[in-house]
């Protein structure tokens, strides 16, 4: 018969210090393994996003180059009206003339336009589209207007071409807006005064007249 060994207590004992400090030793290397592991994917997505915004950086700065090098390849190209100034003396944009169409009226409706957008200015296509002007009329127009100190043109860059800024500059003095007051052939002209019996603040034909010009302006703003 085999008889058994008896652990001992103190033995026993020693074991099972020896079992748990293995066991916190294996939990101490798990979690360092686990911590490595994170921390290398936190660092792959890291270094990811770091080359993707360098690309994304690379590709912005070759854009920007590339708009650099157009917008200096636009700058060295020459507009239709500078090619026009050249080849027309002054007296030929003084002189410039639409077939069948009245000039004086033409330019002090232009200039009144123009003088309608202040110090913002319109754009010279706009404001041809607006009149049914062709481009080449426009422009020569527009030079005219210039040569006649009427407005002031700015070239700018207008998605990615250049056209004209057209800023008032003079207003031509006009008496149309007073060839038909009815003052000019009122027979009672003589008697009429602000505070007398006949005076302009009653007057029902200067309200009629006032009615008509305002809608007359008003239809040609639209057409």
């Amino acid at each position: 018969m085999v008889k058994k060994e008896i652990t001992s207590p103190a033995k026993l004992k020693k074991e099972l210090e020896e079992a748990k400090a293995e066991l916190v030793s294996r939990n101490k290397k798990l979690k360092l393994s686990v911590k490595t592991e994170a921390k290398k994917k936190v660092d792959k997505k890291k270094a990811e996003a770091k080359k993707k915004e360098e690309a994304k950086k690379k590709a912005e700065e070759a854009k920007k180059k590339e708009e650099e090098a157009k917008k200096k390849e636009e700058e060295a190209k020459r507009t239709y009206e500078e090619e026009l100034e050249e080849q027309l003396t002054e007296d030929e944009i003084k002189n410039f003339a639409i077939d069948k169409t009245d000039m004086d009226k033409l330019v002090n409706r232009v200039t009144e336009m123009i003088a309608g957008y202040a110090t913002n200015g319109i754009l010279q296509n706009i404001l041809w589209r607006k009149l049914k002007l062709s481009s080449r009329d426009g422009s020569r127009l527009a030079l005219k207007l210039e040569k006649l100190g009427n407005i002031t043109r700015e070239k700018i860059l207008e998605n990615g071409r250049w056209t004209y800024l057209l800023l008032i500059k003079k207003i031509p003095i006009s008496t149309i807006s007073i060839e038909n007051a009815p003052c000019l052939v009122c027979p009672v002209e003589g008697k009429c005064s602000t505070d007398g019996e006949i005076s302009p603040k009653t007057c029902v034909y200067i309200e009629d007249w006032v009615l008509t010009e305002l809608k007359t302006k008003k239809r040609h703003e639209t057409d």
